[in-house]
């Protein structure tokens, strides 16, 4: 098998992550233990060289110095001359090289997706709330500083802690064979070399979780003023939010300050220490051999030990403040992404059909867990293919109920039924398969026209996806389209949230992605209302033919757009408080009779919501 593949870095996670430390980075790793005890081990091996190196330079000074000048290459030394040689030009560089092949091939690149997938498949099942309250930047920054973090921890205890772990044992090992004495002083220095990463450590995780969430911050707050770039030009505040950014990143700067106080701290001790171990080792066997209780070999393998761990000591400890900065950074991103702001499947969930499209609300209340807001006491029944139309001022909670029927959120009291099924006992996926929507903030991604269209149904055939734009009133345009890359027609990109399109023309390929997708049941929030009078009669044709033989929900400011619908009901302050069709609605000349009666243009004036 492919060393390559030894890793599936698409492999799913085996439930929710967990919120402590070990438990959420074993989930991130789950399915790729194996193989990083593999590489785990070959690290070790690698490591078990440097003390193999110390003692066989002890041995060839030894015998050199026993044998004389003239006697080195006598043939009674062949053996540990040619096993020399092996060791140096073979052995050693073949362990070095499987160690850099495990970790560079093997574990690197696939534990970063396998970690990046696991916690954008998590945050994708988070419910709108999770997304409402934070910044879109920061939750990206989030995962992929997560999963970067938890990558190079692995690499780095890999390639370093177990690397030196077994070091430290090959030299111990070597030490016992010069004094137990010579051990012991080892021994007691690396007590102290522990006690200080035990003093460090848990201060540099501490700060650099600090850093991070200084640093996804200051993202967050530009991809915020990126994301509205537009607004910032026409309200002139370049100023403003040149300030904003400078406050995030003034906070992240004193953040970085007071890590790098730390890590200097850190490093200036951990050099002192460092250069104490050399004349610690050297001097004791120094002291043995002038008493006749170690070789002049002995003195050379203590003196490699000890200036080979005293280089790899500064080496582990700035490796270690890196893995725990980094142990830092995703307890900062487990914060961020673990927290449980979903709205599940019910247990045995099934999947939703819809034969006829009736929709039932039954006694229907929700108030965003507040005591006011949102809807109460809905009680409506929506017969199949009947086109519903609703009305209301601005907070009447028009757009609370269509969340609902998607179920964005959960209802606080009531029921929705389609079909006679409850609504929150199927599938969510199966449920918005059955639902298509038009709004007013027409959602567009920085794909080509085409990607955006095939959204409605992404295995349609080309013939379908054209058919579908040509009914919306959007294929003539859309021929028309260059990007800056030069790609043209259905092959140009739209740019971010579609802004190199017209508000009509977005609102066209949302209506193209709602006739392909074809489903039973037609949500249409303000579906027209980017469109001026004129655009909006050359496309009423495909809106009417798009609802054809559908259930239909569509609300609308513009009251001229509902006066062909079935039925309208009129909400306020979250209830519905009239209900009929046009014309009995004027005549009964209540709430509908005096929006209509105030609007300029066709919407409802701002004083009808007052």
């Amino acid at each position: 098998m492919n060393p390559t593949k030894w890793i599936d870095a698409f492999r799913p996670a085996d439930g929710p992550p967990p919120q402590t430390l070990g438990a959420f980075i074993a989930w991130g790793l789950s399915g790729s233990w194996p193989i990083l005890a593999l590489a785990a081990a070959a690290s070790s091996l690698a490591g078990a060289m440097e003390a193999g190196t110390a003692y066989i330079l002890g041995l060839v000074v030894d015998i050199a110095v026993s044998s004389g000048q003239d006697a080195f290459f006598a043939p009674a030394n062949l053996a540990m001359i040619i096993g020399a040689v092996v060791f140096f030009v073979v052995a050693r560089p073949l362990f070095f090289g499987l160690s850099a092949a495990m970790n560079s091939i093997v574990v690197g690149p696939n534990v970063n997706p396998l970690v990046h997938l696991r916690l954008n498949r998590w945050t994708l099942g988070q419910s709108v709330t999770f997304f409402d309250d934070d910044f879109a930047g920061r939750i990206a920054q989030k995962q992929m500083q997560t999963a970067r973090a938890i990558t190079d921890v692995v690499v780095e205890v890999i390639n370093v802690v177990a690397f030196a772990l077994a070091s430290l044992v090959g030299s111990m090992l070597l030490l016992t064979t010069i004094d137990a004495r010579v051990t012991a002083i080892f021994l007691l220095w690396l007590i102290a070399y522990f006690a200080m990463i035990k003093w460090f450590l848990p201060r540099v995780r501490k700060r650099s979780a600090a850093r991070a969430g200084a640093r996804a911050m200051v993202s967050g707050q530009i991809v915020d003023t990126i994301t509205n770039i537009k607004t910032v030009k026409l309200f002139a505040l370049d100023d403003h939010e040149d300030r904003a950014t400078l406050s995030a990143m003034s906070v992240f700067r004193d953040r970085a300050l007071e890590f790098g106080y730390l890590a200097a701290g850190f490093r200036f001790c951990l050099m002192a220490l460092a250069g104490v171990l050399p004349v610690l080792m050297i001097g004791s066997t120094l002291y043995f051999w002038q008493s006749g209780q170690a070789s002049t070999g002995d003195i050379v393998a203590a003196g490699a030990v000890s200036i080979r761990i005293a280089q790899m000591t500064g080496w582990v400890s700035f490796t270690l403040m890196a893995i725990y900065a980094n142990v830092g950074e995703i307890e900062d991103g487990m914060h961020t992404l673990t927290p449980r702001t979903r709205l599940p499947d019910a247990e045995g969930a099934g999947v939703l059909h819809v034969p006829e499209g009736e929709i039932v609300l039954n006694r229907l209340g929700f108030a965003y867990g507040r005591q006011t807001g949102g809807v109460e006491d809905i009680q409506l029944t929506i017969k199949p293919g009947e086109k519903l139309g609703i009305v209301g001022a601005s907070g009447a909670g028009k757009s609370t109920l269509v969340s609902l029927l998607l179920r964005l959120y959960s209802p606080e009291t009531g029921q929705i039924r389609i079909d006679g099924v409850p609504i929150d006992q199927v599938t969510q996926e199966s449920l918005r398969r059955n639902i298509g929507m038009v709004t007013q903030e027409t959602a567009m991604f920085n794909r080509s026209a085409r990607d955006n269209i095939l959204y409605g149904r992404p295995d349609a055939t080309e013939q379908e996806m054209i058919a579908a734009a040509t009914k919306a009133e959007a294929h003539a345009f859309i021929q028309d389209l260059v990007d800056h890359k030069g790609r043209t027609g259905y092959e140009a990109h739209l740019g971010e949230r579609g802004v190199k399109l017209s508000g009509g023309q977005r609102q066209r390929i949302a209506l193209a992605r709602a006739i392909l997708k074809n489903a039973p049941i037609l949500v249409l929030d303000e579906a027209t209302s980017a469109l001026d009078s004129e655009v909006e009669a050359s496309i009423q044709t495909a809106l009417e033919r798009v609802m054809e033989g559908k259930t239909v929900l569509a609300i609308a400011h513009r009251l001229s757009t509902l006066s062909e619908m079935d039925r309208i009901i009129v909400m306020d302050r979250g209830r519905i408080v009239e209900e009929g069709t046009h014309e009995a609605l004027l005549a009964k000349d209540g709430l509908y009779a005096q929006y209509w009666n105030r609007q300029s243009g066709g919407f409802i004036r701002t004083e009808a919501a007052e």
